[in-house]
């Protein structure tokens, strides 16, 4: 197994390289110890935020430049481009390998943070290995700054998913929220969870992922209070912009308020490369009545869809039609 320090003499090589990712320097095996080390090297500000995020995802070897470019939702090309931009950049700047003095750990918090959620996403959707790692190092980053609420926020919503996500599959294939068997969700990690999520709120924690945690806790409540969670999606889209975050809200919105509320903000929605908008447009559609344009929402999410559970769920409401 290569160790953290060789992959990061790895980078120092970035200035050889053509202008395109060689995927066989940094090959797929499991994050060795010296991992915070690293993430915290590739985190540095020298880089743009985005770039610290790909080149970490992409150096610690979980993840290939095609699932990066899945996480952005940009054609792998251009990710590759930017993947070695960064490498070239770490060179360029002499980064040292190591964690920051703890005054300079914020500078950082975020594009750390957003790794870790980026790992157990990847993970989340089966591949269970990258989960259990991101839980790992969100619980280090947790230790290693027991102030941060955002730090404290992010180990909290991944226990509060982990805590059910054995319970998204049945026999390989996937399971729906409202349909998974509540008695094989995990308590005590849900406990744990909001524990962490209380104590995050304590230390007046309002940023992205505590206010996602929030969220986790009230869907693995029942019955649920969807009203509060289309507000929770509410604030988290105010604060982020982010137009992923709107697809979620718009599937909030319609649980709380009905189908043609969420298909309202769902067709504002500029995302035509994005699965999860085609397939939340094709659920809504499909319980409006809409039927055609229901099925070739569907058809569009399952050509986009790369996890196999998925794309056969997808084929089955196409049938379902």
């Amino acid at each position: 197994m290569l160790t953290a320090k060789t992959r990061l003499l790895e980078l120092e090589e970035a200035h050889k390289e053509p202008d395109h990712m060689d995927e066989t320097a940094f090959p797929d095996e499991p994050f060795p110890d010296e991992r915070l080390e690293l993430i915290f090297t590739c985190c540095h500000p020298a880089l743009a935020l985005d770039l610290q995020v790909a080149l970490t995802l992409r150096t610690l070897g979980g993840l290939t430049t095609d699932e990066i470019a899945r996480a952005f939702i940009v054609p792998p090309a251009t990710m590759a481009q930017r993947l070695v931009r960064a490498k070239r950049k770490v060179k360029q700047a002499g980064i040292p390998f190591r964690i920051p003095p703890t005054h300079l750990l914020p500078d950082r918090l975020a594009a750390v943070l957003a790794v870790v959620y980026l790992v157990f996403n990847e993970g989340y959707g089966g591949r269970f290995d990258l989960a259990a790692e991101a839980i790992r190092l969100g619980r280090a980053l947790a230790g290693l700054m027991p102030d941060e609420p955002e730090a404290q926020g992010l180990l909290a919503l991944m226990l509060l998913h982990d805590a059910r996500s054995r319970t998204r599959f049945r026999d390989g294939e996937l399971v729906l929220l409202a349909d998974q068997d509540e008695s094989l969700w995990d308590s005590a990690t849900i406990a744990e969870g909001r524990a962490l999520l209380d104590r995050a709120i304590a230390l007046r924690g309002r940023g992205p992922y505590v206010l996602q945690a929030a969220i986790a806790s009230l869907n693995a409540e029942r019955p649920r209070d969807t009203h509060e969670i289309a507000a929770l999606y509410g604030e988290l889209a105010r604060l982020t912009g982010s137009p992923v975050v709107e697809v979620n809200r718009a599937a909030a919105v319609a649980e709380a308020e009905g189908p043609e509320a969420g298909l309202a903000i769902l067709d504002r929605l500029d995302l035509g490369d994005y699965q999860y908008l085609h397939a939340a447009r094709a659920d809504l559609l499909r319980r409006l009545g809409r039927r055609d344009e229901a099925r070739v929402a569907y058809l569009r999410a399952a050509e986009l869809a790369t996890a196999e559970p998925e794309r056969r769920f997808l084929r089955r409401r196409i049938d379902e039609l």
